[in-house]
């Protein structure tokens, strides 16, 4: 089984995405995947705190992480170029894993990041007048079918993005992924 790419393999191909979308704002493409990505927050109602997740179903989890999203006001455009950057980062990689569920998985552990958690912070005083600091971070689980749900929702937004990307030079090609 082929391992996730670390952050440092994206890194460059999320820098050539970020920089060719911002060249090609007003592609209908790129507005359509941005036009998905706002639908996907607006339909994803309230955000739950993540240590209320327990229990919930795959696809209540991620609708939460959309409205983490929305909530930590992501740019659309960040979202998309995400998925952009592991499309090129396949096309690079020697021996890549073209499953689209595998591309469904990475894609979804870049945006499951940026949804970010719960965090809660109290102040106590104590009796000798010095003040007591508890902290609670709780991360939601990035794992399993919240993210393939994740992962195909961006994906069937960002789909008509699939027949104009950059190559490794920055130049635009014809390819077909899913």
């Amino acid at each position: 089984m082929k391992r996730s790419y670390s952050a440092a393999e994206l890194r460059p191909h999320r820098i050539l995405a970020q920089a060719w979308i911002a060249d090609r704002l007003e592609q209908p493409a790129v507005c359509a995947a941005v036009a998905g990505v706002r639908r996907l927050y607006g339909s994803a109602g309230a955000p739950i705190e993540a240590y209320r997740l327990t229990g919930k179903s795959p696809a209540e989890r991620a609708r939460v992480a959309w409205a983490y999203l929305r909530q930590r006001e992501v740019d659309p455009l960040t979202l998309v170029s995400a998925w952009l950057a592991v499309d090129l980062c396949m096309r690079a990689d020697p021996q890549p894993d073209w499953r689209v569920e595998y591309r469904h998985v990475q894609v979804a552990k870049l945006v499951h990041r940026m949804a970010g958690g719960t965090h809660k912070r109290w102040e106590r005083e104590c009796a000798d007048g010095s003040v007591e600091v508890t902290r609670m971070d709780r991360y939601p689980v990035s794992r399993g079918r919240v993210l393939r749900i994740i992962g195909k929702q961006l994906s069937e937004v960002c789909m008509g993005l699939s027949e104009t990307q950059p190559n490794e030079t920055g130049a635009a090609s014809l390819t077909i992924s899913g």
